[in-house]
């Protein structure tokens, strides 16, 4: 393929809110805040936009998850717009940005701003993290897990126990992600936990649902990311480097059970591998990577599916840090994830690998980058891929 409508885009601005545990304040203005920054990056004034894209839009299925829908950004905002969308089922959670690039490079839109919102930190109140769907009765999926006590953290917990039976994964192993994306935290100004994490502190910590503990776990944030996706014309328009979109793949081809797909060991293969078929760079190319950590064994699915190591193999590789910490192989998450960032949902990862790309992570960038692998996704299925370069 040499027409790709990946090709036909760059990445013009970034753009983030305020981020904090519990911060109380209105979600809509937080949303405004990350979209006009992101304008803003982008050279652009709001009446250039004329494009919108969200994920889920105003769809809710838990306290906080969603802070601002479709209409709520273009009332307060005032934007027209020739091209809109936003819905929860898409490809990925970020669906709304591969939607986005194909709307600019098929002509429905120029610059269409893209965004993804949360509260959950201050919906929680003062108690502790809710589980997911959460309803009076359940139903569909939940009806078969929630009556067991299944909720996301179990059905992670048992990724992580066939892989320790199957690969020989140990807790040590699994603690390095944690432990890293807290050092790369303690040099990202925005991010909600900086405090060192030291094996000990890893390996002493509650457990939630064995084999996974306290540092395991995502944290629960209020803030919001936004992109602003353009003409790659637009490039030469900018103060700061482009980002380039090199290849997409997202899939949706096994069943949405992280414990009933294909291989419960895994969650990413098909997207992670039809990448490489739409470039030609290769892993070792990668100068950065962006890999999602709602639940810490994400990224060792993650770095064995695109290829940065063999099946099974994520535990080694991660062991000790060294390999996935700045200025090592493959830095990893250098905004802290979102175990130790705050849980953007996907959209943190994306944020963070553009600034990398543009060299301009201040105090934590990589030496030289010019390529990341953007990882975003948590089951079989619905999981997005991205490689992205400097323009």
């Amino acid at each position: 393929m040499t027409d790709r409508f990946e090709h036909k885009v760059v990445i013009s601005g970034v753009g983030q809110s305020e981020i904090g545990r519990r911060l109380g304040r209105d979600p809509v203005v937080l949303t405004a805040e990350a979209c006009l920054r992101a304008i803003a990056d982008a050279g652009l004034a709001v009446t250039d936009i004329d494009g919108l894209a969200t994920y889920p839009g105003s769809t809710s299925p838990g306290p906080g998850f969603t802070g601002a829908g479709l209409r709520d950004v273009q009332m307060h905002l005032g934007i027209t717009t020739t091209w809109c969308e936003g819905g929860i089922e898409t490809s990925g959670q970020l669906g709304a940005v591969v939607n986005a690039m194909l709307a600019v490079a098929g002509g429905a839109a120029n610059h269409v701003l893209v965004w993804r919102s949360l509260w959950e930190g201050s919906a929680q109140g003062t108690g502790g993290r809710k589980a997911y769907s959460v309803t009076d009765v359940a139903d569909g999926l939940p009806a078969w897990q929630l009556p067991y006590g299944a909720t996301a953290v179990s059905l992670a917990a048992l990724m992580v126990r066939a892989r320790m039976h199957r690969y020989g994964l140990t807790r040590e192993q699994l603690a390095w992600g944690p432990i890293v994306s807290r050092r790369h935290a303690g040099m990202n100004p925005s991010a909600v936990y900086r405090d060192p994490l030291s094996l000990e502190d890893y390996l002493s910590a509650r457990m939630i649902s064995t084999p996974m503990c306290l540092y395991d776990c995502d944290v629960p944030c209020d803030a919001a990311t936004a992109v602003v996706v353009s003409r790659a014309e637009h490039a030469s328009d900018l103060d700061h480097p482009a980002v380039a979109v090199e290849a997409i793949s997202s899939t949706l081809d096994d069943r949405y059970q992280w414990e009933g797909g294909r291989d419960v060991t895994r969650m990413s293969s098909s997207a992670a591998g039809e990448i490489w078929e739409r470039t030609d760079l290769r892993p070792a190319d990668i100068d950065y990577a962006a890999l999602y950590d709602g639940f810490s064994v994400f990224t060792h699915c993650w770095l064995e599916d695109l290829g940065f190591c063999e099946v099974g193999d994520a535990g080694a590789f991660v062991e000790g840090g060294e390999r996935i910490s700045l200025g090592g192989e493959l830095p990893m998450n250098t905004d802290g994830g979102q175990l130790s960032g705050g849980r953007l949902h996907g959209y943190g990862f994306l944020h963070e690998a553009c600034l990398q790309v543009r060299g301009e992570a201040t105090g934590r960038q990589v030496e030289g980058a010019q390529t990341a692998a953007v990882g975003v996704g948590a089951s079989n299925s619905g999981t997005t891929a991205m490689i992205l370069r400097r323009a």
